[in-house]
């Protein structure tokens, strides 16, 4: 994997720093955060852009990932002697490349191509002695604490981070992007994920940090801005799709339309997670009533 060069300058707020990673986090890179207390250190979603800057970084005590995949753990390798911390319905992903692998869902040739990426290009590295944590855990590093908030649907074990006295919650993968929410991979809920955005929402810290794309942003009204338009997206994605089922539609014509990724956009999973996510949509309108199965195995907007 190429590395790209261009990255921003770190932040820093109070006791946290963030470690911006390459072209602004963009994926396959992140942003890391780094909290240091007066007695621990702890890093937050070690991302690939780490792995150049392990040289100039601080000892960390512990790890702490706020979700099982790949480019939130790609740099955990970097700390052998810390414990890994993460929640307790994603920690079977650190156990194993194969429980790693049933979070995607993925099946066949995409299966094992994308293993082989984990593993190559992510690094990736079982830790069957990872720790852990639940909702409502704090760290205490000492003159800092750090508490979870369980933020499920992106994946089962998503969480936030609600750094204290700083005022800084860590978003994780509810990143504020245009691409809006992903929910495409077997361990993936849209219904879940609705609720921790609405959730969320309620959430007044002064900084907001995710780990891909925005990075910071501070004060309520900029997060507010940001998380409509990136919670939008849903509905974006679901009204285009009833626009598509005037006309009766199996599944397989669903994913071939695309609704989460562009036609244009290489990506090799892409099938997979629009027939997840879509799904997903399907079955919500067919108990709403919006739409109705019709023969051949066929979905049809009702009028």
């Amino acid at each position: 994997m190429n590395e790209p060069t261009a990255t921003p300058e770190d932040r820093t707020l109070g006791h946290v720093t963030v470690r911006f990673g390459a072209r602004g986090g963009k994926y396959p890179h992140g942003n890391s955060l780094l909290i240091e207390g007066r007695d621990e250190t702890i890093v937050v979603d070690p991302s690939l852009s780490l792995i150049a800057r392990r040289a100039h970084l601080p000892r960390v005590d512990r790890v702490l990932n706020s979700h099982c995949h790949e480019d939130h753990i790609a740099g955990n390798h970097l700390f052998p002697d810390a414990p890994w911390h993460l929640h307790e319905l994603d920690v079977p992903g650190l156990r194993s490349l194969d429980d790693m692998m049933a979070i995607y869902g993925y099946a066949g040739p995409i299966d094992t191509a994308f293993r082989q990426v984990v593993v190559d290009e992510f690094h990736y590295t079982p830790r069957p002695d990872a720790i852990p944590f639940r909702h409502g855990d704090v760290f205490d590093l000492g003159g800092v604490r750090l508490r979870v908030l369980h933020a499920p649907g992106h994946t089962r074990g998503h969480c936030i981070f609600l750094i204290e006295p700083d005022d800084v919650v860590y978003l994780g993968d509810i990143d504020l992007s245009s691409f809006g929410p992903y929910y495409g991979d077997a361990w993936s809920s849209l219904e879940d994920f609705e609720r921790t955005l609405a959730e969320v929402r309620q959430i007044e810290a002064r900084w907001y940090a995710t780990f891909h794309h925005i990075g910071v942003l501070e004060g309520r009204a900029a997060f507010l801005e940001r998380l409509d338009r990136f919670a939008a997206v849903i509905a974006g994605r679901e009204q285009r799709l009833l626009e598509f089922l005037q006309q009766p539609r199996t599944l397989d014509d669903v994913v071939t339309h695309r609704f989460v990724y562009r036609p244009q956009d290489p990506v090799p999973f892409a099938d997979a997670v629009e027939r997840r996510s879509m799904s997903q949509h399907i079955e919500r309108l067919l108990g709403d009533g919006r739409v109705e199965a019709v023969d051949g195995g066929r979905y049809r907007a009702v009028r």
